[in-house]
């Protein structure tokens, strides 16, 4: 449970993830050695040094006696004040009773005064100045001395470089690491640029570098995408070959019928133009899975232009919605043949037709709907399969055609990096058909 509520706020990708998996470990060895310093060896230290100063104000306390007089008081501490290095005076009587003066970043004179609070009696203040100097303000039976000592006996001189230092070089070695990083994951990222481009019909200039394990796997990419390259090739080839050569015996029945009866030629006739239409639908599937370069294209003035061309031929074809503007990537004349089959089925199967473009920051869906009898939610898998006629979704007596209608749209879709999605029109109660393609 703990590691699944930890994922979604875990980066996703590579690059945050290894920076993350770089800057922790960074983060909490300066964290615990800062906590190990301060707590236990600038703390330790501190103390150390200030239990000396302490027996050191003893000793004074001593020598001055109970006198109550500040001169005198003064008088026999003086031959001890300077072998320790120390000042001495009284603040006047009239002057207001220090008060502690420390800033925020000083640590260590917090160790200071809370040292002397606990142990000196007759404590009232102490003061960290900017000139390096130290004054502690005590009782004594003469007044309140002001005893002056470098700060250095007390704390250390330079408390905070190790952390400095620490921290410094702890963001230098972070950002050489980040630069050597970054060029290690570079080439990680055009391996995924140039997969993700190729599953959308689109090939990029790609050539392995990096690491060894990163070289193998674009190796094996460029492999696999030879492959799929070589295998679209042969397929659309063969599809090709075939219905051209299919097309001469064709031919000659057609012109041997020509020679019989007009009558008894009818149902053969009709028996060859069933071939040539099947044959058209192969050489439009194997252009379908065309893999030419992309070019720039409007979807809006592609899918209007569709449209106007239905509207010409007086079939009941309407534009819909029409939202987002911008240039896409797209195989105009395989896109505009997709369009072409979704709106030939829906006028078939239908007494009128919808297509509408909607295009966001991260996706382009056009949008075909009819008013005919549409297909069920069982059987929308099969009617994308080449071949596949769903004869009791759709209306006979127009024509089913030989199944490879929404096969090739199927197909263009996906060699464009998208998806075709069957459903029910909400508005006009047939089929509403989508391609989605990713940007």
């Amino acid at each position: 449970m703990f590691f699944q509520w930890l994922k979604q706020y875990v980066p996703r990708s590579l690059y945050a993830r290894a920076a993350l998996i770089l800057i922790m470990p960074i983060v909490t060895l300066q964290l615990l050695v800062t906590i190990v310093f301060i707590k236990r060896d600038l703390e330790d230290v501190t103390t150390q040094m200030t239990t000396t100063v302490l027996r050191e104000i003893d000793l004074l306390r001593q020598q001055a006696g109970g006198t109550s007089d500040p001169t005198l008081y003064l008088q026999r501490m003086q031959p001890y004040l300077v072998p320790l290095t120390m000042a001495a005076g009284f603040v006047a009587p009239d002057a207001p009773r220090p008060q502690d003066a420390l800033s925020l970043n000083e640590f260590s004179g917090r160790v200071v005064r809370d040292k002397l609070q606990r142990e000196l009696a007759g404590f009232v203040a102490v003061k960290f100045p900017e000139n390096r100097q130290f004054l502690l303000y005590f009782e004594t039976p003469a007044g309140i001395l002001e005893l002056r000592l470098d700060r250095r006996r007390l704390t250390a001189a330079a408390p905070h470089q190790l952390i400095v230092t620490m921290v410094f070089f702890g963001f230098l070695m972070t950002v050489i690491s980040f630069v050597y990083m970054r060029n290690q994951l570079r080439p990680i990222k055009k391996l995924a640029d140039a997969a993700q481009a190729f599953g959308r019909g689109r090939n990029l200039p790609y050539s392995p570098r990096g690491a060894t394990e990163v070289r193998v796997a674009g190796s094996a990419f460029l492999d696999m995408r030879a492959r799929i390259e070589r295998q679209i090739e042969q397929r659309t080839l063969m599809l090709s070959g075939v219905s051209h050569d299919l097309r001469t015996p064709l031919t000659r029945l057609k012109l041997s019928l020509a020679m019989i009866d007009e009558e008894d030629a009818a149902p053969m006739l009709r028996d060859v133009s069933e071939m040539q239409a099947l044959l058209e639908a192969f050489l439009d599937f194997s252009r379908g899975a065309s893999t030419g370069e992309p070019e720039p294209v409007d979807p809006q003035q592609l899918v209007t232009s569709v449209v106007e061309g239905w509207r010409r031929q007086h079939k009941d074809v309407m534009l819909g919605e029409l939202s987002g503007a911008g240039i896409v990537p797209l195989r105009e004349q395989s896109m505009r043949r997709a369009l072409e089959n979704l709106i030939s089925n829906a006028v078939r199967y239908g007494t009128r037709a919808r297509v509408s473009v909607v295009l966001t920051e991260k996706s382009l869906r056009l949008r075909v709907e009819d008013d005919g009898p549409g297909i069920p939610a069982a059987q929308r898998g099969d009617a994308v399969r080449p071949f596949a006629r769903l004869d009791p979704a759709r209306n006979q007596d127009q024509g089913s055609g030989v199944g490879l209608g929404l096969a090739i749209v199927t197909d263009i879709a996906r060699a464009h990096g998208g998806t075709l999605r069957l459903g029910k029109s909400e508005e006009l109660g047939g089929l509403q058909a989508d391609i989605v393609i990713g940007r």
